[in-house]
């Protein structure tokens, strides 16, 4: 059974989670241009997103709506889904990397097993 993690900590307003996004979709992390093009037409979120590199693994965004001097998002209660849920236990489970920076962290969920042996040695 694999392993399920749980979010812990705050947002310390570093930004670096609007700066170098990979987004994906149901056909995976988005390629190319071309495809980014059609997503965003149809849906909004897409059009706040600008290409600013692009890896073997996919095309990498940046978010507009992220001001540069008090690295605050300009659209906090419009904001996408995806932003307000981040950071997911699905991104870090696929191999996704929070910045060191960052002011959340995954920790490991003991199993009830597990609490049971902790409680069991202590007695």
């Amino acid at each position: 059974m694999r392993k399920k993690y749980i979010r812990k900590g705050k947002c310390n307003a570093c930004g670096r989670c609007c700066q170098e996004i990979y987004i994906k979709h149901a056909k995976g992390i988005i390629k190319e241009e071309k495809e980014y093009n059609r997503l965003r037409k149809l849906h909004w979120f897409y059009s706040y997103l600008k290409i600013v590199a692009k890896t073997e693994d996919g095309l990498v965004f940046a978010c507009t709506k992220l001001d540069p001097e008090t690295k605050k998002c300009t659209a906090y209660k419009n904001r996408a889904l995806l932003c307000k849920l981040y950071p997911q236990e699905e991104i870090f489970m696929m191999g996704g990397v929070i910045s060191e920076n960052c002011g959340y962290k995954f920790v490991p969920i003991e199993s009830f097993e597990e609490v049971l042996s902790k409680v069991k040695r202590k007695k």
